[in-house]
C-alpha cells in the first residue's frame, strides 16, 4: 500500500512546469507566459535602445550602451541627460499602468474596467488640476496629490457599487458615471484658474513625458518598490479571485478583503502614474487584454501586462517625438488614437456575444 502511494506523482496543471530555486524554493510557472515574458523583455530592451538612439541627432547604439553602463562618451549630454531620464519615467509609468489595469480588470472581471474608464484617473486629474489652479505646480508633489485623488475616487466607486458584494457590471457603470462627473469638476477648475496655469494643466491632461526627468522618476520608482510585496501577493491572489464566489468562499477565501487589497494596489499605482505623466489613456486598458491573449491564460498575467504597458508607453513616446518632427505630440494622444478603436471593438464584440447568446 505504501509503495503504491509513494509512486503516485502530484497532479500538475496542464501547461505548467515546476521551477526550483535552491533546495527548498519551488513554484509553478505557466510555460507560455514565461516565454512571452522573456520575448517582451527583449523587445522592450530593443525599443529602449532605439528610443535613446533616435532623436534630433542620431546616436550610435554603441555610444548609447557606453552611457547607460557609465563609461565616458561624447554623447553623454544627449543620451544621459536628455533622453535617459525621460525613458526611465516612461518605463515606470508603463509598468505601473500595466499592473494597475490587470488588477482592476481581475477584480471587476470586465475588460472595460481600467482606471481611465471607471473614474480613478479622473479623480487623480481633478485633484491635481485643482491643486495646479491654486498654485501647486511642482511635478515632485503632483504624484502624491494624484494618489489622494485616485484613492478618494476609487473609494466612492467601491462604496456605491457595493451591495453585499461587488457586481462587475454595476462596478463599471458606476465608475463610468463618476468618471463623467469628475471630468466636469476638472473642467470647472480649468475655467476658474489663471490663464497660464490653465494652459499648463491642459498640457498635463493630455498625458506627456516632455520635460520629465529624475525628479519625476523618483516618486513612482519608490512607489513601485514599496508595493512590490503587494504585487507579488496579488499575483497569487488573482487565482482565488478568478474562481466563482461560492467555490472561493467554500475554500475559506475572504473575497471581500482580497478584492479590496487588489483594487487598492491597482488604484495607488494608477494614481501615481497619472500624477507623473498625466492621464495617459488606454494603456491600462490595452496592456492586460493583449497580454492575456498572448499567453492564453485564465488569469491576466501581471508580469506580461507590466512589460507590455512599458512597451506601449515607450514606443508611443518615441513615435510622438519623431512622427511630426520638429513638432512633438503628447504620448497620450497616440495611446488614445490606438486605444479608442480598441475600446469600441470591445463594446461591439460584447454586444454581439450577448446577442448570439440569447438567439
Amino acid at each position: 500500500m505504501s509503495a503504491t502511494t509513494s509512486a503516485v506523482k502530484p497532479v500538475r496543471p496542464a501547461g505548467y512546469g515546476l521551477v526550483r530555486i535552491g533546495s527548498r524554493g519551488r513554484f509553478l510557472l505557466h510555460r507560455r507566459s514565461g516565454v512571452v515574458a522573456v520575448a517582451l523583455a527583449l523587445f522592450l530592451a530593443a525599443v529602449s535602445v532605439a528610443y535613446l538612439c533616435v532623436g534630433e541627432n542620431f546616436v550610435a547604439p554603441g555610444e548609447v550602451l557606453k552611457v547607460v553602463f557609465g563609461q565616458p562618451s561624447p554623447d553623454e549630454l544627449v543620451v544621459g541627460t536628455l533622453r535617459l531620464p525621460r525613458l526611465v519615467v516612461g518605463l515606470l509609468v508603463g509598468l505601473a499602468f500595466g499592473i494597475a489595469g490587470a488588477l482592476i480588470q481581475t477584480v471587476a472581471r470586465n475588460p472595460l474596467a481600467s482606471p481611465d474608464i471607471i473614474g480613478i484617473s479622473q479623480g487623480a486629474s481633478a485633484l491635481t488640476v485643482g491643486s495646479m489652479t491654486f498654485g501647486i505646480t511642482s511635478y515632485a508633489v503632483l504624484p502624491y496629490l494624484s494618489v489622494i485623488g485616485g484613492v478618494a475616487a476609487a473609494a466612492l466607486v467601491y462604496a456605491f457599487a457595493w451591495r453585499g458584494g461587488l457586481h462587475a457590471t454595476r462596478f463599471v457603470l458606476i465608475g463610468i458615471g463618476f468618471a463623467i462627473a469628475l471630468r466636469s469638476v476638472t473642467t470647472l477648475f480649468l475655467t476658474k484658474g489663471d490663464y497660464l496655469v490653465a494652459q499648463q494643466a491642459q498640457i498635463w491632461m493630455t498625458g506627456s513625458l516632455n520635460g520629465r526627468g529624475w525628479n519625476e522618476a523618483a516618486p513612482i520608482g519608490w512607489t513601485l518598490l514599496v508595493l512590490l510585496p503587494a504585487v507579488l501577493w496579488a499575483a497569487r491572489a488573482q487565482r482565488t479571485v478568478s474562481m466563482d464566489d461560492d467555490t472561493a468562499t467554500a475554500l475559506g477565501v475572504r473575497l471581500g478583503r482580497v478584492r479590496l487589497g487588489l483594487v487598492m494596489t491597482g488604484v495607488v499605482l494608477a494614481s501615481v502614474a497619472t500624477g507623473t505623466a498625466g492621464p495617459v489613456d488606454f494603456v491600462a486598458l490595452l496592456a492586460p487584454q493583449i497580454a492575456r491573449r498572448m499567453t492564453r491564460t485564465a488569469q491576466i498575467p501581471l508580469l506580461c501586462s507590466a512589460l507590455l504597458g512599458a512597451v506601449i508607453v515607450v514606443f508611443a513616446d518615441l513615435l510622438a517625438r519623431r512622427l511630426f518632427s520638429p513638432v512633438e505630440m503628447p504620448v497620450g494622444v497616440l495611446t488614445a488614437a490606438v486605444g479608442a478603436p480598441y475600446l469600441i471593438w470591445l463594446i461591439v464584440r460584447g454586444h454581439r456575444g450577448r446577442r448570439g447568446g440569447t438567439a
